[in-house]
């Protein structure tokens, strides 16, 4: 039982504190995955340019500043599609982790659909269709309790105003 009573607890503090486990990123990573994608550019070769792009990517998506990750989301967009389709579901995975982190959470949803499709049993991919519907419902949640704080806003002052009028009366 108490068991049970703690694991309803831990539920209950996960939903209200939005504990999830897609991975942050810092600006120090950030800045050696810029200097890599320099060097590459620089002298390199084609793929070595690809890859440390996806690199670059995948750290911009991560961060917490949101320009950071609009850069991510741009970068992604505007590479040309892997012949390896491989490549081509982490692009996607990357662009759902991105548009998760901006809050387009239904493009993030029909991103990683489109990645769990590619491979039903991706981890990364189902943790991250677990966070968005978390994140959905707990948005749900909040906009229901909003609405209903405000409709009982609005019926104690209109229940107000009437009872104020029936005592002129």
């Amino acid at each position: 039982m108490d068991a049970k009573i703690g694991q309803f607890f831990d539920s209950v503090g996960s939903f209200f504190t939005g504990s999830e486990k897609i991975p942050w990123c810092d600006g120090d990573v950030i800045a050696g995955c810029e200097r890599e994608v320099k060097e590459a550019t620089d002298s390199g070769p084609e793929d070595r340019k690809k890859e440390c792009l996806m690199r670059l990517s995948w750290a911009l998506v991560h961060s917490r500043q949101t320009e950071d990750v609009q850069r991510g989301i741009a970068m992604l967009e505007a590479l040309e599609d892997s012949a390896s389709p491989l490549q081509e579901r982490e692009k996607i995975y990357l662009l759902a982790v991105g548009c998760y982190r901006s809050g387009d959470y239904s493009k993030s949803r029909r991103l990683v659909d489109r990645c769990i499709e590619m491979q039903a049993d991706w981890r990364q991919a189902l943790v991250l269709k677990k966070a968005i519907e978390d994140k959905i419902t707990k948005d749900g949640v909040i906009g229901i309790g909003i609405a209903a704080t405000a409709f009982g806003a609005v019926g104690l002052i209109a229940g107000g105003i009437i009872a104020a009028m029936s005592r002129k009366k």
